[in-house]
């Protein structure tokens, strides 16, 4: 859905009149910034930007985003003002959203437009806030909204399917580390003691195993601070972490396919909400462009869009979008044709949205087998570092 928020700005501010000093305030970027200093009558002393890790509010989440931009459309569909219906929306979304809607509405009646007010309100991508500002030019927010709306509730709905159909898996696989842990750092450890004691000869293999389990056990300590250093690590640099997921599955061969058609559904839900607003295609696809992340579609759309604005025609053009699948540049090229491109985006969108599903049931099938190939190797070599030497000792006992 939306990207991360800018990092907020910390400030110290003082009354003009007796000039005593307010304390440290929190803004989303520098406009709001200003219209906070402007709204309350002060003065700036001195400002910050925050980490982005210490961004408490972050990003406003998926289901959150649905439900604001569902009542929005309901209410402004029905004919009651943007003021009232935010003033409506911010008891509709969770508690921790409330304050973001709540300054929404207060910055649209201090006089700025919807489309200003999340970007400087923050929790919005630019692709959301473009959307908003070319429907307020045409009058037409709620019909933006209602399709921004559609658009997160399919997102839901196919990381609901997913995550459903990964719980079964990912329990199996948290089980089995914790079994392996154990198994690792006690019971092998001893045995390897009481073989050496023994005067029992081990593989070469449990040896390697015997000892890596010892150095787990007898570093305990050092090895719990420095998984707490990764968490930490990981809680600083989440957004460049991020980043790095986002490109391996942009690579990776099944998830490639998966993230393709997210985000083919996302720019066309895009493309959908800014043709209904009567933006001029190649000014759409400018906006429709942010919601595509995948190097080679975006490169192909961005040339198309370059082409479109020398002059060419988009039933030429298309056929280039060869990242695209040919029933769906066949699709655009006759909407085209017939002057109906928006009823063509809403409907590749939701084709989109089912091809995720389908595309990411595929893929959870494929990674339930080799979870368990996985579990089984971890665990059974395990057991085979154990098995080897007691059969080797049974078999030394009954030949004496």
């Amino acid at each position: 859905m939306s990207q991360a928020a800018p990092a907020p700005f910390l400030f110290v501010a003082v009354k003009p009149a007796g000039g005593r000093t307010l304390g440290v305030r929190r803004a989303r970027s520098r406009p709001a910034l200003a219209e906070v200093l402007r709204r309350e009558k002060l003065l700036l002393l001195q400002s910050w930007r925050l980490p982005s890790w210490l961004d408490r509010e972050g990003r406003i989440s998926l289901k959150d985003y649905a439900v604001l931009n569902e009542v929005l459309a309901q209410l402004l569909s029905r004919g009651v003002p943007l003021v009232e219906a935010l003033d409506v929306t911010a008891s509709a979304v969770s508690s921790g959203v409330r304050p973001r809607v709540e300054r929404l509405r207060e910055l649209v009646s201090g006089g700025s437009s919807y489309a200003d007010a999340c970007k400087a309100a923050g929790g919005f991508d630019d692709v959301s806030v473009s959307v908003y500002r070319a429907a307020e030019r045409t009058g037409d927010l709620a019909g933006a909204a209602r399709q921004l709306a559609a658009t997160a509730k399919r997102q839901i709905a196919v990381a609901g399917k997913a995550g459903t159909l990964m719980l079964y898996p990912s329990i199996v696989l948290v089980i089995s580390m914790v079994v392996a842990s154990i198994l690792l750092t006690t019971i092998v450890p001893k045995l390897g003691e009481q073989l050496a004691d023994a005067n029992i000869p081990l593989p070469r293999y449990s040896q390697i195993v015997m000892s890596f389990g010892r150095t787990l056990r007898d570093n305990g300590t050092f090895l719990l601070v420095v998984l707490a250093a990764a968490a930490v690590a990981l809680l600083i640099f989440n957004r460049k972490v991020g980043d790095a997921i986002g490109r391996f599955s942009r690579a990776a061969p099944m998830l490639r396919d998966v993230v393709l058609a997210q985000e083919a559904a996302r720019f066309f839900s895009v493309m959908a909400a800014m043709t209904r607003s009567g933006v001029p295609l190649s000014d759409a696809l400018a906006v429709g462009n942010k919601a595509v992340k995948l190097r080679t579609l975006r490169q192909q759309l961005e040339r198309l869009r370059t082409r479109l604005i020398e002059g060419g025609i988009l039933k030429n053009l298309i056929e280039e979008v060869d990242a695209l699948p040919l029933t769906t540049r066949r699709l655009l090229i006759a909407a085209e044709r017939s002057g109906d491109l928006e009823a063509a985006f809403s409907a590749l969108a939701s084709d989109m949205t089912e091809e995720v599903e389908r595309r990411s049931s595929r893929l959870l099938a494929v990674l339930e087998p080799a979870m368990i190939v996985f579990i089984f190797l971890v665990i059974g070599s395990l057991l085979l570092s154990i098995l080897v030497p007691m059969i080797t000792m049974t078999s030394g006992v009954g030949t004496n």
